[in-house]
């Protein structure tokens, strides 16, 4: 199996419970809740993604078979142990699976997956992040975070805490209103203390 990768670059983890950590990203192409293109946004069912997905044509961007994209991810980590990839997308789960999870463990990375949790996460993975979207059935409701994009009208986040997440996070949505979403993520914050503020950190540093 050959595996699309719109990108991969050595960064800083902007956002969520691991924020701050060393990374190497790895972006695949493609996603099941939207085909990427702008002329279909309106009628997706993740309307409010902020990322390009769409094609091989970023930095390291390419199809690569396992041993290959593993070794590319060796590469970009360079010397340093505590040696982390953050899957993401698109949506990863369309692509990753066991043989890629076995390479990348071989090189001794603890793998954190991105995901809209529509798609059950493989095994092997060692910290999942799902990112619910409004009118999607999510069938991975265990892991390590949850991360709630906000405001997103049809979500109720009092329904979320009955799933299994060692971490709750309220993340302001991104665009045009960005202002609007910020005040009410802190005002859902102060008002139920089980959540988290999670920020684009990256954003405010200048970092991809």
């Amino acid at each position: 199996m050959t595996y699309a990768v719109k990108e991969m670059f050595l960064t800083i983890q902007g956002e969520g419970a691991q924020s701050g950590r060393r990374a190497v990203f790895l972006r695949f192409a493609g996603c099941n809740l939207w085909s990427g293109r702008e002329e279909d946004r309106a009628e997706a069912q993740c309307s409010f993604c902020d990322t390009d997905f769409v094609g091989t044509d970023g930095v390291h961007g390419g199809r690569y078979d396992a041993d290959t994209l593993a070794a590319r991810t060796d590469e970009l980590w360079g010397s340093g142990e505590q040696r982390l990839v953050v899957v993401t997308g698109g949506e990863p789960s369309l692509q990753l699976d066991a043989t890629l999870i076995e390479a990348l463990h071989e090189r001794g990375f603890a793998i954190a997956l991105e995901t809209n949790g529509t798609l059950p996460a493989p095994a092997g993975i060692d910290w999942i992040c799902v990112s619910p979207k409004a009118g999607t059935t999510v069938v991975q409701r265990r892991g390590d975070e949850l991360k709630l994009v906000w405001p997103q009208p049809g979500i109720d986040p009092k329904e979320l805490l009955a799933w299994e997440f060692r971490h709750f996070l309220i993340q302001p949505k991104d665009g045009d209103d960005r202002a609007r979403s910020v005040a009410a993520s802190i005002d859902y914050v102060m008002n139920h203390p089980r959540w988290r503020l999670s920020l684009q950190t990256h954003k405010i540093l200048g970092l991809s």
